[in-house]
């Protein structure tokens, strides 16, 4: 095996990506489709989606929560590119940023909704598909589903369930030639993070300048990372190189020490 080019997916693997649209799901679809990959992401933004089907994606306007919407999601997916390799759970929301006694159960429910339960669709509507192709899934988890979280606790709680999911997927679909890994992002880069900053500094009472500073503190190389980041970690896991790389963890967070 030429290791070097071990580590670049082979051209025609067939992509679903959830939340592929924007942000870190919009960088992983674009390093897919340049290493000559079909892929196929879901949003719930249907003007996200209307964009990326004009970056060279297949689109569907979906809530990765919601099992009907999830289902047809990979019944589109399936019936566009005739099977699947890899299936990317990437849907999350932020959740809010309160103390656990000002945590209302509609806002716990919708964060694990999403974060948990829509990997869960992915990995069940997916899973047929993977072990046809002996294929890849890997879900987007956080450095908070390795570490504890103040004030975000339902976000920490379902990237935890997230784990929990791959770890168990890797072992149960392991003898079918599935692979199943998490990829815990740290401090990434963007409009979200900029809101969950805000979100806390409003919290504390402080500043969003000096709210960032502290945060980045707990941070080894004291950066945040790109989406891209993340996105070269996919790729990877998907290539030959990854391809005996199951039931992991693999934080990409330039070194988080706590949060």
């Amino acid at each position: 095996m030429n290791i070097l080019r071990s580590l670049t997916p082979p051209p025609g693997l067939r992509v679903v990506i959830t939340a592929g649209a924007a942000g870190i799901g919009q960088a992983i679809a674009r390093g897919f489709l340049e290493a000559g990959g079909a892929v196929h992401v879901s949003d719930i933004d249907a003007g996200a989606v209307a964009q990326a089907t004009q970056n060279g994606c297949i689109g569907t306007v979906c809530d990765a929560a919601d099992p009907d919407q999830s289902r047809a999601l990979f019944e589109q997916a399936r019936a566009a590119m005739g099977g699947l390799d890899v299936v990317i759970a990437n849907a999350g929301i932020a959740g809010p940023t309160v103390g656990i006694a000002d945590v209302d159960e509609a806002a716990w429910d919708r964060t694990l909704e999403v974060n948990l339960r829509g990997a869960y669709l992915a990995a069940r509507f997916g899973a047929p598909d993977l072990i046809a192709s002996r294929g890849s899934f890997i879900a987007i988890s956080s450095v908070a589903g390795r570490m504890g979280f103040a004030l975000r606790t339902p976000y920490a709680a379902s990237k935890w369930g997230v784990v929990g999911l791959v770890k168990s997927l890797a072992v149960e679909l392991g003898p079918q030639g599935v692979r199943a890994n998490a990829i815990l992002p740290g401090i990434v880069r963007g409009p979200r993070i900029e809101r969950v900053i805000a979100a806390r500094a409003q919290h504390l009472g402080q500043s969003h300048a000096e709210t960032e500073k502290q945060t980045l503190e707990k941070v080894s190389l004291r950066r945040m990372v790109a989406p891209e980041d993340i996105a070269a970690m996919c790729l990877f896991l998907a290539a030959p190189a990854g391809a005996n790389i199951t039931g992991q963890s693999l934080s990409v967070c330039a070194g988080v020490e706590g949060l």
